[in-house]
């Protein structure tokens, strides 16, 4: 358990999660999220996982794959899934015969009893290892799958997206001059079409802890984890005033945006996909501790309870999935890789956090749901009046006793299948090995040279 000393660091946070309408019907009333990545062999069996996530007051879950396991063990819990399309699967995902089998193989069969709101197809396809094989599939994969899904009735109910690693932008700082990378553009604005039309958002994985880790003497630690004394920084181009990276590395994107497709800058949303800060590191991981992780996890959660948008969007709430739920022991590259996790794989907190809640804190007009395992979800908590407090350590308490009842001991991550469309693996493209955008960090110092 965390130290006495580390706990006094932490002051309670607020957090999370207002009831706001959005467009399409797919898209989440809920704004915090979190990602539940599987890559390691002594990870937690899927069932105890909602209860958990309940425990948080977390009501959004990102998948990375669609297995079938996982996506059952939220069945009737409220929980609305955002379900993975592995890279592996964008080549037949392609056509439409193969997307029309991947919707009626993964998807179809887990409704309406799991509550799925997005599919995200593939992650970080544009700058991962494989992108020159895999980005020609990309949009016609997003535009199949989501004529599946009209085909079967689902389209006002799922919504398609991809995940985006902030390596497509050229230049990020200052804000208002970012744009995209000349060489992805060809890709890119026909995305932006898309997302136009069909009305659903722009994803980014954005990490200030990559920035800040690249050039810590450049970066002020304060602006990167979000804190709220920051002083800030001004954006010359348009003058607007950012106290945090996250919100001038959204803004950057939105900038991007207009000025590769003006006409869908103004219909389509950006959120943020991944974010997150590692408790741990190898000794060149500059900043990667519990107490930086919680304070930059305790900070975003602090923004996007205030229900606000960034400078340039104001009246677009801040959406965001937190990465991650779990530290993961298989994930290859540095340290910090397995380390980004809220939980151990044995249940107990990488480190302590608290935060409170608004009582009302769930995804759906309709309350919440029975938990696989006993008990109710009632949207602020687990079978519990709280008064809308929580903290890892109780909720670790609440759900799992001492080695969360029962212990999964293959790998959960790397089973894979005959069904091509249908691997039950995490991608290899989700290692954010891709580290490009990092020399382009939002921060206050200095301009990029290109």
């Amino acid at each position: 358990m965390p130290s006495r000393a580390m706990a006094a660091l932490l002051p309670l946070l607020p957090a999370l999660l207002l009831l706001l309408p959005s467009t399409p019907e797919a898209t989440s009333s809920a704004m915090l999220g979190i990602s539940y990545g599987r890559v390691g062999n002594n990870l937690p069996p899927a069932t105890s996982v909602p209860r958990i996530v309940a425990s948080l007051g977390v009501g959004r879950v990102r998948l990375y794959d669609a297995d079938p396991a996982t996506i059952r063990a939220f069945a009737n819990t409220g929980v609305e899934l955002a379900v993975g399309v592995p890279d592996e699967c964008l080549a037949a995902g392609s056509t439409p015969t193969g997307a029309a089998s991947w919707v009626r193989s993964n998807i179809a069969p887990a409704l309406p009893a799991t509550k799925i709101a997005f599919l995200t197809v593939g992650n970080e396809v544009l700058t991962g290892a494989n992108s020159s094989s895999l980005s020609r599939y990309l949009l016609p994969a997003m535009q199949c799958l989501h004529d599946a899904l009209a085909q079967a009735g689902l389209d006002k109910q799922i919504a398609v997206t991809t995940a985006h690693n902030l390596g497509v932008l050229a230049t990020s700082y200052p804000p208002s001059s970012a744009y995209f990378r000349k060489d992805l553009l060809p890709v890119l604005c026909p995305i932006l079409d898309f997302h136009a039309r069909a009305g659903s958002p722009f994803l980014v994985n954005a990490y200030p802890y990559f920035a800040y880790a690249e050039e810590p003497t450049g970066v002020e630690l304060e602006y990167a984890l979000l804190e709220p004394g920051h002083a800030g920084v001004a954006d010359p181009g348009s003058g607007l005033h950012y106290t945090n990276m996250l919100a001038a590395q959204v803004d950057a994107v939105y900038h991007a945006i207009g000025a590769a497709n003006s006409a869908a800058a103004r219909a389509v949303e950006v959120r943020v996909s991944e974010t997150g800060w590692p408790s741990a590191g190898d000794a060149n991981e500059t900043g990667a501790t519990p107490q930086n992780a919680a304070r930059y996890n305790g900070n975003v959660m602090r923004l996007v309870a205030q229900g606000k948008g960034t400078p340039l969007r104001p009246s677009v709430p801040l959406r965001v999935y937190m990465f991650a739920l779990f530290n993961e022991n298989m994930k290859p590259g540095p340290t910090s890789e397995r380390n980004y996790g809220l939980f151990k794989p044995d249940g107990t907190p990488a480190y302590e956090l608290s935060y409170r809640l608004p009582q009302d804190n769930n995804t759906s007009s309709g309350g919440g749901g029975v938990i696989a395992g006993g008990g109710v979800y009632n949207g602020h908590g687990y079978g519990s009046d709280n008064g809308g407090y929580y903290s890892i350590s109780a909720a670790g308490r609440v759900t799992m006793g001492c080695k969360w009842g029962g212990f999964c001991r293959k790998p959960t991550g790397s089973t894979r299948t005959a069904n091509p469309l249908n691997p039950c693996r995490e991608p290899a493209s989700l290692k954010r090995a891709t580290r490009l955008w990092s020399r382009y960090p939002t921060a206050p110092q200095r301009p990029p040279k290109l």
